[in-house]
């Protein structure tokens, strides 16, 4: 979407701040010992509590309100019985539609203390929060999404990692997947040009190994080939005059 109304702009200020404040909840609920299911359902209850909708289960039909990737799991990991322990690097992805527009974010954390965190996965990590700020940091009306790849590429191949090409950032608005498409890895002044308004995710997930994939026995999660961890962090982006404008932050006191 390109948001031109106050109405537009509000609406997606208001989804974008309610996704960033029920993951900085599940990221809290994180502990060892909690199941990914009971994420899913303080979720759920989160959700229907603002009468929003869980737009992963109801454009995309997937079997959750929220995604929960565990290590070498890349994305779209289903919640479940699976009990967190310490060490575990875990994925977070939420979306809602609330009040007719959809917000999306993912954080990875580490559950327990991060020293707990093998060293492979505490680089994962570092290096996708890092390829997100300096993917947004891309982010010029005037320009073109190639910048955004190309910042997150430079920067995650110069330390020695990868980016999953195959897995993208996109347009969203009154609907969860719209146009354009935000690749993880780019070539400057290429692609679609960025548009004042425009609204977009930009989410990087990066692996110390192959970019390979394959999907699990539950049809959703995708798995590394090479069983080495993944990890990925995103927000939902407004590109204004004035520089890139994150939505899925939580405001003070939320």
């Amino acid at each position: 979407m390109v948001a031109r109304s106050r109405q537009d702009v509000e609406g997606l200020r208001r989804a974008g701040e309610a996704t960033g404040c029920l993951l900085q909840a599940l990221v809290t609920r994180a502990q060892p010992g909690t199941t990914t299911g009971d994420l899913e359902a303080f979720a759920a209850r989160y959700i229907k509590q603002l009468g929003a909708e869980p737009v992963f289960a109801t454009e995309n039909r997937f079997p959750g309100c929220i995604n929960t990737s565990i290590d070498d799991e890349a994305v779209h990991g289903v919640p479940g019985p699976r009990v967190l322990r310490r060490g575990d690097l875990l994925k977070i992805d939420c979306g809602m539609r609330l009040d007719g527009y959809c917000g999306d974010a993912t954080v990875t954390v580490a559950v327990g203390p991060v020293e707990r965190l093998i060293p492979e996965r505490r680089q994962v990590m570092a290096a996708a929060n890092e390829a997100l700020r300096l993917g947004i940091g891309a982010v010029r009306v005037g320009g073109r999404v190639g910048d955004i790849g190309d910042a997150m590429q430079s920067y995650v191949e110069g330390a020695g990692l990868r980016l999953l090409p195959q897995f993208t950032g996109h347009g969203l608005g009154r609907r969860l997947w719209e146009d354009p498409v935000i690749p993880a890895l780019g070539r400057p002044g290429t692609g679609p040009r960025i548009e004042d308004g425009m609204v977009f995710t930009i989410e990087p997930i990066v692996v110390a190994g192959s970019t390979r994939t394959f999907a699990g026995r539950d049809g959703w999660t995708m798995r590394t080939v090479d069983g080495r961890p993944a990890a990925q962090f995103e927000h939902t982006i407004m590109a204004t005059r004035k520089g890139p404008r994150v939505l899925t932050q939580c405001g003070p006191g939320r």
